[in-house]
């Protein structure tokens, strides 16, 4: 798609990505923009449908530039492939060593991480005063290392990292303890043992979602003193929300991560301060409608 060029009170913005058709992220910007006064076309630049392999994502950013956009959300699987092909990058994305919003300034293309803060507010939101003594974060890919970085910026004392990769924990693991310090974060050794001396668990792996049915972990290893936070939230309610729900836990779903990092995202591209709580309503309104006419990827 190629959208029009900038003009005044109009926002051009996009997301670069694969299988992102659909989408909920062209709706939930779109309405939030125009509640903000702007008039916003986002436009989806779909890897698999223009026949582009990953490793070619600077030519789409290079294209989104010229053609006048204001910026661009970036997922899978382009995350960490966008980097080398720009200009800049917020201290936070640099740290946690990937990037989801790609903001264009002048012939600049600069990267930012908003998955971190989104967690971070969110969780702040969702489960205030959650004990953060010990932490289970399972997975380690890149919605996994940063609800690392936001846990770890929020205080908790000591994070443990599981992975279904051994080797992919243990490198996220050795990465939070460079930024943070020593026994802040390790790689765990069995989800079992971690999980009942935890005070938290994080759960930030596909399992759940529509197209990856099932439970990440044995009910057994769930019990009611453990908070448990979901990145998932396509569906809102995952089976492992309501499996803890069950025992009594503390819950958060994965919405109020996605508003959050849509927020900030959105503020980045036109500098116009986006109301979380009205797009959190926006967005239940979006799962809710997707729910009853049929689930469908997340992207």
């Amino acid at each position: 798609m190629s959208p029009d060029r900038i003009v005044p009170g109009r926002l051009l913005t996009g997301l670069v990505g694969t299988g992102i058709g659909p989408s909920l992220s062209p709706a939930l910007h779109e309405r939030e923009a125009r509640a903000l006064g702007l008039e916003c076309t986002y436009a989806r630049f779909d890897l698999d449908a223009l026949g582009i392999p990953a490793d070619a994502v600077g030519d789409l950013i290079a294209q989104a530039r010229e053609e006048g956009l204001s910026g661009v959300n970036v997922t899978h699987p382009c995350k960490q492939l966008v980097i080398p092909q720009l200009d800049e990058l917020s201290p936070d994305a640099a740290a946690i060593g990937a990037v989801n919003t790609v903001v264009f300034d002048g012939q600049r293309a600069v990267g930012h991480n908003t998955d971190w803060s989104g967690f971070r507010d969110g969780f702040v939101a969702g489960l205030p005063d959650a004990p953060l003594r010990r932490v289970v974060l399972l997975g380690a890919g890149g919605a996994g290392a940063a609800a690392a970085h936001a846990l770890l910026k929020l205080g908790a004392e000591s994070l443990t990292v599981l992975d279904t990769d051994a080797t992919r924990a243990i490198r996220l693991a050795d990465d939070l303890t460079a930024r943070f310090g020593a026994d802040r974060a390790r790689a765990g050794n069995g989800l079992e043992r971690e999980l009942s001396e935890a005070d938290g668990l994080v759960h930030a792996t596909p399992v759940g979602m529509a197209g990856h049915p099932g439970l990440p972990l044995p009910i057994s290893l769930l019990r009611k003193e453990l908070w448990v936070a979901e990145i998932v939230y396509r569906p809102l309610e995952t089976p492992l929300l309501r499996a803890a729900r069950a025992l009594g836990c503390r819950t958060l779903d994965g919405s109020p991560m996605a508003v959050h990092q849509a927020a900030a995202a959105l503020k980045l591209f036109c500098g116009r301060e986006p109301d979380p709580a009205r797009m959190l309503r926006h967005l239940t309104e979006l799962v809710g409608a997707e729910t009853s006419g049929g689930a469908s990827r997340v992207a």
